[in-house]
């Protein structure tokens, strides 16, 4: 760690920032809706001038980790594949089966588990109405304590899945043809806790890739006991990305937490680090 930084440094980077919005303004020529426009979206504005300075500096993800000793509830353990298999078959109708005998096979390197994940497009023609159904169920067997953040806000301009998680699971499918139910080894989060999303995907194993909403729902569906209290580990959904203006810049991921008794979905940006929450990811069998 070198010395601090002086106040002339400090000086010089603010002037630098002001000078570069001077000279965007006088370059862009912006009108009054257009400006306004701008300054409606001021966060995201603030938080692409403070990743740029990152990684000028040499240092992006100083800040994308925090030091975190929350865990699972201690009621939360991993079922048999047969017994989550039996679950999905019962909360979806029409849902065939998996090749249960993989689980004979060892678990990759850090993969806790194995889990049974829907095949979103036997729910939906669209991934984000396959989310949608999903978080439907969650609320029915919750006995509504469940709260969408993001309800009308699940199409393509806002959600969709990371590129790397699409070829994940298109290898998965291809190894399980013909089953509508994958059996994925995976985690639920404790792997990368406190670190961002961002952080996440960057130390992402060549064999791991982030396990998205639907997928994360459908291992809530089977395993309600991992959200039930609010002094436990969150789950960020780093699978997916996510648009709150629907702009085009997917700077965000999905989360599910617990909070005032309920289960809540909502999306945070992709840089923000917090103890208490951390990614779900999953593997590619061995």
């Amino acid at each position: 760690m070198g010395a601090s930084i002086t106040s002339g440094q400090k000086k010089q980077i603010e002037r630098m920032c002001q000078d570069a919005g001077a000279a965007a303004i006088e370059a862009i020529g912006l009108d009054d809706d257009s400006a306004q426009r701008v300054i409606g979206r001021g966060d995201e504005l603030r938080s692409t001038i403070i990743d740029r300075i990152r990684e000028l500096s040499g240092n992006r993800f100083a800040l994308d980790e925090k030091k975190s000793n929350y865990r699972y509830p201690e009621a939360y353990k991993i079922k048999g594949i047969t017994e989550q298999t039996n679950r999905l078959r019962e909360l979806f109708s029409g849902v065939g089966y998996a090749d249960e005998k993989l689980v004979s096979q060892p678990l990759p390197e850090f993969a806790e588990g194995w889990f049974a994940i829907l095949r979103w497009e036997t729910l939906a023609k669209t991934y984000g109405e396959a989310v949608e159904k999903v978080l439907a169920m969650i609320k029915k067997t919750r006995n509504g304590k469940f709260y969408n953040y993001r309800e009308n806000q699940l199409g393509s301009q806002y959600l969709r899945q990371h590129k790397r998680t699409v070829q994940m699971f298109q290898t998965l499918c291809d190894q399980q043809k013909g089953y509508d139910i994958l059996v994925v080894p995976a985690q639920f989060g404790l792997l990368h806790r406190g670190r961002s999303v961002r952080y996440a995907r960057e130390v992402f194993m060549p064999c791991e890739f982030g396990l998205g909403a639907f997928a994360v729902g459908c291992m809530l569906l089977t395993h309600p006991e991992r959200l039930v209290q609010w002094e436990q580990l969150h789950i960020d959904c780093a699978g997916d990305k996510f648009s709150s203006g629907a702009a085009g810049q997917f700077d965000e991921a999905p989360f599910f937490r617990f909070c005032d008794g309920k289960v809540k979905f909502n999306a945070c940006w992709v840089h923000s680090a917090y103890e208490y929450y951390g990614s779900a990811s999953g593997f590619l069998p061995q």
